[in-house]
């Protein structure tokens, strides 16, 4: 069974040309806009493999030349992959670190980690130092007795002590989300030196993350930029599509505090290691057309012309042949005769996309709409990975749905409990209170409940987790407000399923792997229903990871059972909502709505009194609620149509057909 089919899905087919040219002559066109030496492979695993194997070599060379090899090791995932890697190799005999002498970049607090064990050299331990065979005594890291008083002195022992054993020859380390390089994020300068920093709101929630936990301190001490300039060789890491606009920043923008990681722009020998989806924002991937000749697929001429449209201020129907021109696009007109016939064909082409009836329209032509006329009504399953997430994303195609006669249910695949605040669940116990005495209903279980749950929330620390029964009557709440809103929307009580998968239930933060007792429901469920269409969040950009989880969960179910019977008539379609929204070369239906019909849309998504003020977790960078993101999105994406020439809509739902991997080419 397999839990990572999220990671494997693939919008297009990228040219193998474009990240393994076949001459040198080639790869320095293809890179002409690129300040980073960068290799691409197409996985995380394959980056892994080669970063360590580029370590190996390092560390024997550098121990033959001076007799030991100095590396400052960072603690980032991508980091720890390539140190799993490493420990591989070590035990193949093609490494050793006897001679190896490591520098922690970074660590969390005041050098010594946090209270609760979150640390990175504990991490650097668990993961390579306690496997290889590396001296404790050649192990360095920050003082964990420093304290504010002292941190600055201490800081600037380390560096001495680095000094000492000659620089270092080498660090390994994580491009972040947020283009920052150990712990030096936003802000940071060139001549930063080891100090103490205060953590963005962002970094502490990524932090989190990671080591599974609900909150990480809010300093970290870190190795400076210069200090990390000042290494031999730098090799940096990156893999995932949200890592794709740092990697750009990274590599094309322009040397900025803003983004730390441009600083490998001015530095001697500095590799970036970075996978398909990382790189998908680069030149030669997004706009190769812009470095080379292209393999011209439908997808890469939609994007092209919706480039070119946005470039020039036109809509599509009147580019013109200088435009293709002046802009690089003049092998279309080689291919396809003039400007008119491209822009035609794109104008089509997104025409079809847009369709008022997301579930086929029945006894008409389908030949150019995104759904089939025929079973006709359909059975329709929507997923949804929190109980609000699929009417914030998709409230208007739901009512759609339905309005037209099909049969749409729905299914939470967890309770979405963590993002219900303490102070809601209060004010459901308190109107509990007044309902029992009022009505004289009291009992002494429930009493004893109210008591328990009251004294939890009091005692409840700082980023402490929720027990079970806290967590249980968030749970309803937020499980009571989106049933409400899937009614609003026409879906009756009876055709919204409740599954809590493990996963998410049977952990503090609900961060837990994803196993067969979350994937046997879904494809239960499944088997019941045999939907016609399925629909699901692609909703990935989720910074807590619980859509990432539900996905994976979901698609397992759906890759036991793709050559049953009940999976024989159905589509998959994939959403996305406040995380996130396709781009326009993507998109293979999209569903408008009227000022009215998006009104009816925010109405019900108001229903979720719980995630409409002051929801618990949200985007630390940006002040709109997650709801609001979603329905800008949609709005940005009707604009979008309007400005390519299409009709003008108020807003837009938008969604990808997902195709199991037996279906996509290799």
């Amino acid at each position: 069974m397999r839990t990572d089919l999220s990671s494997t899905i693939k919008l297009e087919q990228v040219s193998k040309r474009y990240y393994r040219p076949e001459s040198e002559v080639e790869l320095v066109s293809l890179t002409r806009y690129e300040k980073v030496y960068t290799k691409v492979m197409e996985t995380p695993a394959e980056c892994a493999a080669d970063a360590a194997s580029d370590i190996a070599r390092i560390i024997e060379r550098t121990v033959e030349e001076k007799g030991r090899c100095v590396i400052g090791f960072g603690a980032g995932r991508c980091a720890i992959d390539i140190y799993d890697e490493l420990v591989k190799l070590y035990f193949a005999d093609k490494v050793s670190f006897a001679n190896v002498v490591a520098f922690n970049l970074g660590e969390l607090g005041l050098g010594g980690g946090s209270p609760e064990g979150q640390s990175t050299m504990r991490r650097l331990r668990e993961h390579l130092f306690s496997k290889v065979d590396i001296e404790e005594e050649h192990l360095h890291t920050f003082d964990p007795a420093a304290t504010k008083e002292n941190v600055h002195s201490l800081c600037k022992n380390y560096e001495t002590l680095i000094d000492e054993y000659g620089g270092l020859d080498l660090v390994v380390c994580e491009l972040t989300k947020s283009a920052s390089l150990a712990y030096n994020e936003n802000g940071s300068t060139l001549t930063s030196s080891c100090r103490l920093v205060s953590l963005s709101s962002q970094s502490r929630q990524r932090l989190a993350e990671s080591y599974q936990c609900e909150s990480v301190p809010a300093t970290a001490v870190t190795l400076g930029i210069s200090n990390l300039q000042s290494a031999g060789r730098i090799i940096a890491a990156a893999w995932g599509d949200a890592s794709a606009q740092a990697v750009f920043n990274t590599i094309e923008g322009s040397i900025s505090e803003l983004s730390p990681a441009s600083y490998l722009q001015m530095h001697h020998n500095a590799k970036l290691i970075i996978d398909l989806d990382a790189a998908s924002m680069l030149t030669r991937f997004n706009y190769p057309w812009k470095v080379t000749s292209c393999e011209w697929s439908d997808t890469l001429i939609r994007r092209a012309l919706v480039w070119l449209s946005k470039l020039t201020g036109k809509p599509v129907l009147k580019l013109t042949n200088r435009d293709y021109s002046n802009h690089g696009l003049s092998e279309l007109l080689t291919i396809f005769g003039s400007a008119y016939d491209v822009n035609i064909r794109v104008f089509n082409d997104l025409q079809h996309t847009i369709t008022g009836w997301p579930g086929g329209k029945p006894n008409a032509d389908d030949t150019n709409r995104p759904e089939r006329a025929t079973p006709y009504p359909k059975r329709a399953l929507v997923f949804t990975p929190h109980p609000d997430d699929a009417v914030v994303a998709i409230g208007g195609t739901l009512r759609r749905l339905v309005q037209q006669g099909h049969d749409v249910q729905v299914c939470f695949l967890t309770s979405g409990d963590l993002a219900v605040s303490d102070e809601d669940l209060t004010r459901y116990l308190m109107f509990n209170r007044h309902l029992t005495r009022r009505f004289g209903v009291d009992s002494p279980q429930y009493a004893a409940l109210d008591a328990a749950v009251s004294g939890a929330l009091e005692a409840k620390a700082p980023g402490e987790s929720d027990n079970p029964d806290v967590r249980a009557l968030k749970g309803f709440i937020l499980a009571s407000e989106a049933i409400l809103s899937c009614g609003y929307l026409g879906v009756p009580q009876d055709h919204i399923h409740q599954l809590e998968l493990p996963f998410y239930v049977e952990h503090p933060h609900g961060t837990g792997k994803i196993t067969a007792a979350d994937v046997a429901p879904i494809a239960r469920l499944i088997e019941q229903v045999r939907p016609h269409q399925i629909f699901f969040a692609d909703d990935l950009g989720d910074p807590y990871g619980t859509h990432e989880r539900a996905a994976n969960a979901l698609l397992a179910a759906i890759d036991e059972l793709k050559d049953e019977e009940c999976m024989r008539e159905c589509r998959v379609w994939m959403y996305r909502g406040q995380w996130g929204s396709w781009d326009m070369d993507h998109i293979q239906m999209a569903v408008p709505m009227s000022p009215e019909e998006f009104s009816y849309k925010r109405s019900a998504i108001l229903k979720h009194q719980s995630q409409v003020h002051d929801a618990p977790y949200r985007d630390p960078d940006d002040e709109k609620q997650g709801w609001e993101r979603s329905l800008d999105h949609d709005r940005a994406t009707a604009r979008r149509y309007s400005e390519l020439g299409l009709a003008c809509y108020e807003a837009i739902e938008s969604f990808v057909e997902y195709i199991p991997p037996r279906d996509q080419q290799p």
